[in-house]
């Protein structure tokens, strides 16, 4: 299997999926243990309920699991939020800080699916962003992800269902993390926040450079907003889904008139 998969637009936004992939090769799968062969940590069904929802948007998916490698980390492997619960480029353990592994993977093997997984996906990502940067002279990355509402080993409480990412205002133009926000707060029955627990991680913060026209923004939701349960097996709902779905098309459409705004002023 390819560990990407890559549907080309001409609108200049992208959207990133690192986290929605679930294949893991069967020597890797033999050596996590019972609980890491759930593949709980998956972003449930995101690449599904953004489908569609913006016409000619370029989309960049990995298919393998991040248990394989987390393509949203530093490929040097520190951590993006120092001094916090967090799980590493290739994780060890689970959000719940339960080990994954019957043997755990070494440097050399690290290195191995750095290479084949990780420099993949990165490298058709660049590529995708450069391209539609030569078409608009503005390229806007938006990074989907999802992750269970209660984890009390990486946050206190209950997230937040919108959780928007842009290391403190670093990673994209002020009238887009601003566009995103309000969006975000007017939408009625949903909570969100603005750089709270998930400022971005590694792709945010590589590729976010506004001043090179090149603009950046996570959205971490709540798995609450769109599926059934947040326990296996962790089915979709499409009665909530529909009801979010509106609220991420109009966050999407914002961001590519933003962009042609931006582009035509470059």
């Amino acid at each position: 299997m390819d560990p990407v998969e890559v549907t080309r637009g001409d609108s200049p936004v992208v959207l990133g999926l690192p986290h929605t992939g679930t294949h893991v090769p069967d020597a890797i799968m033999a050596r996590l243990t019972a609980l890491g062969r759930t593949l709980s940590d998956t972003d449930w069904h995101i690449h599904k309920l953004y489908d569609g929802l913006l016409p000619g948007a370029t989309t960049v998916r990995a298919t393998f699991h991040r248990y394989v490698i987390d393509a949203n980390r530093p490929p040097s492997g520190e951590s993006l939020y120092p001094g916090q619960n967090t799980t590493g480029l290739v994780p060890l353990t689970d959000f719940d800080g339960r080990p994954l592994w019957e043997t755990e993977p070494a440097p050399e093997e690290i290195a191995s699916r750095r290479r084949d997984y990780h420099d993949a996906y990165h490298a058709a990502l660049s590529a995708e962003l450069e391209r539609v940067r030569a078409i608009h002279g503005v390229a806007v990355l938006y990074d989907c992800h999802s992750i269970r509402s209660r984890i009390p080993f990486l946050f206190d409480g209950t997230l937040p269902d919108f959780n928007i990412g842009t290391d403190g205002t670093r990673t994209c133009a002020p009238e887009i993390e601003t566009a995103v926000a309000d969006i975000c707060r007017d939408a009625e029955g949903y909570t969100s926040i603005l750089n709270g627990r998930f400022k971005g991680g590694w792709t945010t913060r590589h590729y976010g450079r506004p001043r090179e026209g090149l603009h950046a923004i996570q959205m971490e939701l709540a798995q609450s907003t769109h599926l059934a349960s947040e326990t296996l097996p962790f089915d979709y709902d499409p009665a909530r889904a529909e009801r979010l779905r509106p609220h991420l098309g109009a966050i999407l459409h914002r961001l590519e008139a933003i962009a042609y705004s931006l582009g035509a002023t470059r």
